[in-house]
């Protein structure tokens, strides 16, 4: 198949759902599999396509921490609203982190104060600002997972070479393979299997995930974003349950190989460090999980720049945000879900991203019965 269109054939569509719900019923299993897929470009195709409904209920979706904006902590908002509204200062962003709430508001009420801030649709954008605003400083917000890390090493490595000092990143680049060790480490998260991300597997590749198998024992298959290539990604973690096997398969072969873009990992590797630590909104803290600027690129680096110290800001009060993005309850299960908080009036992130499990949910009037934490 070659098309988009060729991957959500309803004919295919619903031959393949009747194939899994056939193995599951010859599975039986004695509580439904607890299946987590860890993109929220996933969680919207499950609900968005209605997958949810024509799987049968031996299988539970659970949400994972594959959001970036989803991830966001609210101190780094604080620092880009920092930035952002001083007066030399064109402070660019991906169009969804622009409304994540910080500790006292969120980037679009700064710009609404009169804080020049453009959504741009990459980090190029943002250096072509700079190179037609001499007498600005152009701020670029950086983040987002392996996905996203290359366009910003590539545009800093431009930078580097024409001598651009008028533009500078205020970096949250994270890996995904810490958080999913921090969420596998949960004693309270049950998984029988993993749909890892398509777009950070073209990246990173396939044996990324080989630690899910041999340290946790856990099933993975990689997955696309339309109705078929999530499928696909089922039936093979379904077919690994029932014959008690644990691999990593590949379901998204036209884009995802086995050690992923070699180009793409050497442009992180020329300009990105690994960091101490790094902070998460909703896991925490954890170790070695984010990038810094290397040396030879600190000088375009914003937090440097504009001496910026970070505070550790806790989430808000009934926000049960950082329980979705571990895998330990629904949007649903939180008091806030729409209620307190909406698309419009969003209290945490995960209602805000178009990935966020909570704006799946609010989007496609998702209904969902508490996860079972008990093992």
């Amino acid at each position: 198949m070659k098309f988009i269109s060729e991957y959500r054939q309803p004919e295919k569509v619903m031959a393949l759902v009747s194939t899994i719900n056939d193995k599951l019923d010859k599975l039986a299993p004695t509580r439904p599999l607890q299946i987590m897929e860890v993109c929220g470009g996933h969680t919207h195709t499950i609900f968005r396509f209605g997958l949810d409904k024509l799987i049968n209920k031996g299988i539970e979706f659970v949400h994972g921490p594959g959001c970036p904006v989803c991830v966001l902590p609210r101190q780094r908002i604080n620092e880009a609203i920092e930035i952002a509204e001083q007066e030399d200062v064109i402070f660019c962003s991906y169009g969804d982190a622009i409304r994540v709430p910080g500790e006292n508001g969120n980037l679009l009420a700064a710009k609404a104060r009169g804080a020049d801030i453009r959504i741009v649709y990459s980090p190029l954008d943002a250096l072509e600002l700079a190179k037609q605003n001499p007498q600005k400083n152009i701020v670029f917000f950086a983040i987002g997972f392996e996905t996203t890390t290359p366009p910003t090493a590539l545009t800093l490595q431009q930078a580097k070479r024409q001598n651009i000092s008028n533009f500078s990143v205020l970096c949250h680049h994270i890996l995904l393979e810490p958080a999913l060790r921090s969420v596998l480490d949960d004693e309270n998260v049950r998984l029988d299997g993993l749909v890892a991300p398509g777009h950070v597997s073209i990246v990173t590749g396939q044996q990324h995930y080989q630690f899910c198998n041999d340290e946790y024992q856990l099933p993975v298959a990689t997955a696309g974003f339309e109705p078929l290539d999530f499928l696909m990604a089922l039936e093979s973690i379904v077919d690994q349950v029932s014959n008690h096997q644990v691999k990593v398969v590949n379901c998204y072969q036209r884009a995802v190989s086995e050690t992923g873009n070699k180009i793409a990992q050497q442009a992180i590797n020329d300009v990105f460090t690994l960091s101490e630590s790094s902070d998460w909104r909703g896991l925490g803290n954890i170790e070695h999980s984010g990038l810094s600027l290397k040396s030879a690129y600190q000088s375009f680096d914003a937090s440097l720049r504009y001496q910026l110290n970070p505070n550790r800001i806790a989430e808000p009060e009934g926000c049960r945000c950082a329980n979705v993005i571990k895998g330990l309850a629904k949007p649903t299960d939180c008091p806030l879900f729409a209620k307190g908080c909406t698309p419009e009036n969003p209290v945490g992130a995960l209602m805000v991203s178009s990935e966020g499990a909570c704006s799946a949910y609010y989007q496609y009037n998702v209904e969902a019965k508490p996860i079972t934490l008990s093992k």
